[in-house]
């Protein structure tokens, strides 16, 4: 191996490009070693993925079982909301409060919701013998008599210019039955068994009450909705591999018998479906539980395994046809494999980095694990399985059987003599291969599009300026988009777009989104509740709140009752002995936790309820409280924590956020360390990061105008996103960096004829795979496809569109090739003149 210093070049410059040369050479001369290893054991790299497969698939169907905790799936694992879940439930156990609507606070437990929805123009206080048959159906239901009840009216108009905000007219109204379960296992499979039916019942009664609506709602609603995203979606994921395998078929063939592959075509989609078969049984021998959003996997693994399918499928069309299939086999892997594998690695880090402990939402931790092994067994089952199949595929070409029907294909004087439908079936492509054309391959009809068609047109001059504009008109929208990020806070996004759970929650969202949730004010330690100082910061705290307090109705009875209570002793005093034992005020015992020493009672902690007026957009306001409320709990000096069940979900929003983001830039970090070694010139590193930057910001920012939130499902499509866009960009990058033709616009044709077919055969095949899920009614899978749609689609748009024009602009320059040309053809021409002047009698012969 020969190093020639370019003159003025530093010396670290000579050995950083010596050491990138050795690495890379290296890693070829590994992948052809493999290759050949491949090609002379075919039979035993055929046989281990296939016996891996049927052993983990069976133990997959024997293990299957679904998981059953959605808040421990999409909550936060480790949030500052269940540790002040903690503190109130130690406070304010269950078992003490057993007769009022807010004592269940801080978990949501076992419960039944209805909401009875007038027609339109009507009044629902006018038709309270259909709302009280409803209520005495569900207290008369078996184990439901230790249910206690809470309702608010919904869509209220008020009587005009009434102080006392008189109610006139009311379009729904909502009831809730909580049941005590006190955490045991028993009463919880009791009343599991009132929910289901308490949902039957209302099923019942919507059909005897034709002029009223009901909606209901139960706590494992949720739950059932989500697992049902997964139900829908079977037949139409089935329908999706149809689709791709005929796509993978039909894109692989040829008119030329001896060198189409249809077969490898179908094989390579096979490949990776047992691979996925084989990481889902790994996943349930481990004890994984399935949720809906492990549907994803085999859309991200098809999309990342058929991109080395056709790759490989295009490498051996890039060897010489007249060398022994084996050595065709080393080649072809010495010249994809590399790739494969670091975009296969750069997968198996930016996944793992998802499933490692940093991730706070166990979902995306799951889906990341189940990712990583699915990455690896694809990565494994391409090279052995698939690849024993290209060797079969290549012996038999070798050998001149017919690609489809295994026959040996006829000679040409044999041809001749047959019909014409005959010899279409079995030409091999001699009558359409000249003399001077020496690939035979290039009959390909995607080759041949792009090599006269495709490459002319889009390398154009009048067609650049086109592209420019294109360009700017996507990252203007992108980032539009990106100033407009909503959170995925809103679990409604993960359900069946037509369940009892979404419509529960558009018609609650409608008529009841005037006031939050009621939340919890929690004062966890003694205070002077009789100074006039710690009752100013009280009323302070709860300004803007509609408050139910024992504090202000316990200071408003000594104004009525005309009490002094300036001193402790006084205060708790007519508290305990005179305001709790009041029939209207009782029930703010449950409110007041005290503590005595010897005859001195205590004030150790106390709660009160508040309510926030909302608009529409009622979660979005109830973060801003949230976020609001948590700081001055540190500030203040009044210790208290805020909570209610549904803070627990909304602490997702900052996570939502952050962790993409967060992958997306440590992921492109690893591009750069790790593909620098790899690649002879430097601004192919640049360019790729470019590429995947612009990638990545306009799914972002287009998704977001596509009204899509940030949830775990989208998370997940942003770290494929960057996988996806290096998986297709960076092979066609780095073989223009590294091509030696004379200008810029000859390279991008080059990288274009050699990467450009199996690029275009992987993202049709990936976004064809994709129609069936339009067809699934589910939110979670409305959110799937729009996100791997606009990734497919603006890496397909910077593969072929961007790319071939912005490159022909920038850096790197190919001078230097050309120099180095037109050097060796002048050095050729001075040695032909030398020998010319030693024999003229050469030249009169000739």
């Amino acid at each position: 191996m020969c190093f020639l210093r370019r003159p003025g070049a530093p010396a670290s410059w000579i050995w950083w490009r010596m050491l990138r040369q050795v690495l890379r050479r290296g890693l070829q001369s590994f992948c052809h070693r493999l290759g050949l290893c491949v090609s002379r054991h075919p039979v035993f790299f055929l046989t281990v993925p296939a016996v891996l497969t049927i052993t983990f698939g069976l133990s997959a169907l024997n293990r299957f079982q679904p998981e059953g905790d959605l808040e421990r799936l999409v909550a936060p694992s480790h949030s500052l909301a269940k540790i002040e879940r903690s503190l109130a439930s130690s406070l304010f156990p269950l078992d003490q409060s057993k007769s009022q609507l807010y004592s269940d606070l801080h978990t949501p437990g076992r419960y039944g919701r209805v909401i009875l929805l007038s027609p339109p123009g009507d009044n629902i206080l006018l038709q309270a013998e259909g709302i009280l048959q409803t209520h005495r159906a569900v207290l008369e239901m078996k184990d439901g008599r230790n249910s206690f009840i809470g309702h608010q009216l919904g869509g209220v108009v008020e009587v005009p210019n009434s102080k006392d905000q008189r109610v006139k007219s009311a379009r729904a109204i909502q009831i809730t039955y909580y049941l005590q379960t006190y955490g045991s296992a028993t009463q919880d499979l009791i009343g599991e068994k009132w929910e289901n039916e308490f949902c039957k019942l209302m099923r019942k009664l919507q059909e005897e009450h034709q002029d009223l609506q009901l909606y209901s709602l139960a706590s494992f609603s949720l739950w059932r909705d989500f697992h049902k995203t997964s139900i829908l979606a079977r037949s139409k994921v089935l329908v999706s591999l149809v689709l791709i395998l005929t796509t993978a078929t039909l894109s692989s063939s040829m008119k030329d018998c001896l060198r189409s592959k249809p077969f490898l075509g179908l094989l390579g989609v096979l490949t990776v479906c047992i691979s996925i078969i084989t990481a889902a049984g790994i996943f349930f021998i481990t004890d994984g539980k399935y949720n809906s959003t492990l549907l994803g996997i085999p859309f991200f693994a098809m999309g990342h395994g058929t991109k080395g399918v056709f790759e490989l499928l295009s490498g051996w069309r890039r060897t010489k046809e007249n060398l022994p299939f084996k050595d065709r086999i080393a080649d072809a892997y010495s010249d994809v494999m590399v790739t494969y594998t670091m975009t296969s690695s750069l997968y198996f880090i930016t996944f793992g980095m998802g499933a490692s402990p940093f991730t706070n939402i166990e979902a995306v931790k799951v889906f990341c694990q189940n990712m990583c092994v699915s990455i690896l067994l694809n990565y494994f089952y391409i090279f052995s399985f698939f690849g024993s199949c290209l060797v079969f595929a290549g012996q038999l070409e070798q050998n001149r059987y017919h690609s489809i029907f295994c026959c040996k294909i006829p000679s040409a004087e044999y041809l001749d003599r047959k019909p014409v439908w005959f010899q279409t079936v079995m030409s091999d492509g001699h009558q359409q291969t000249s003399h001077h054309e020496t690939n035979p391959y290039q009959h390909h009809f995607i080759q041949h599009f792009l090599r006269e068609h495709y490459n002319e047109w889009i390398t154009n001059i009048y067609v650049k300026p086109f592209v420019v504009i294109l360009y700017l008109i996507y990252a203007s929208f992108s980032f539009m988009g990106c100033l407009q990020i909503s959170d995925g806070v809103n679990i409604i996004n993960l359900l069946a777009s037509d369940s009892p759970s979404v419509s529960y929650a558009m018609v609650q969202q409608k008529y009841f989104s005037n006031y939050s949730p009621v939340i919890g004010f929690y004062v966890y330690e003694p205070l002077e509740y009789w100074n006039s100082s710690v009752q100013e910061d009280l009323r302070r705290l709860c300004s803007g709140f509609t408050a139910v307090s024992w504090v202000e109705q316990y200071y408003q009875f000594l104004k009525v009752s005309n009490i002094s209570a300036n001193n402790k002793s006084d205060f708790i005093s007519v508290l305990q002995s005179s305001f709790l034992k009041k029939p209207e005020f009782q029930h703010f015992r449950n409110d007041i936790i005290f503590s005595k020493a010897g005859d001195e009672s205590n004030i150790i902690a106390s709660r009160l309820y508040l309510v926030a007026r909302t608009s529409r957009d009622k979660q979005k306001e109830v973060i801003e409280v949230l976020e609001k409320l948590r700081p001055l709990s540190l500030s203040k000096s009044i210790r208290f924590i805020v909570f209610n069940p549904s803070f627990v979900f909304m602490d997702h929003y900052s996570l939502s956020v952050t962790v993409p983001v967060l992958i997306a830039g440590f992921g492109v970090l690893l591009v750069l360390i790790l593909t620098f070694f790899l690649v002879i010139h430097p601004l192919g590193n640049f360019w790729l990061i470019l590429s995947v930057t612009s990638i990545e910001l306009g799914v972002l920012g287009l998704m977001t105008l596509w009204n899509v939130d940030m949830d775990c499902i989208s998370i997940l499509c942003l770290i494929y996103t960057l996988n996806f866009a290096i998986d297709h960009c960076a092979p066609l990058l780095y073989t223009f960096v590294l091509a030696t033709e004379h200008t810029r616009t000859q390279c991008i044709k080059s990288s274009l004829q050699e990467h450009g077919t199996a690029i275009l055969q992987n993202v049709t095949s990936f976004l064809i795979g994709l129609v069936p899920l339009l067809f699934v009614p589910s939110n979670l899978t409305f959110t799937l496809f729009k996100c791997l749609l606009l990734t497919g689609g603006c890496t397909l748009l910077h593969c072929f569109v961007i790319l071939p024009v912005f490159l022909t602009f920038f850096p790197p320059s190919k001078k230097h090739h050309k120099k180095k040309k037109r050097a060796k053809r002048k050095e050729r021409e001075e040695i032909e003149c030398i020998e010319i002047q030693e024999n003229p009698d050469h030249v009169t012969t000739v």
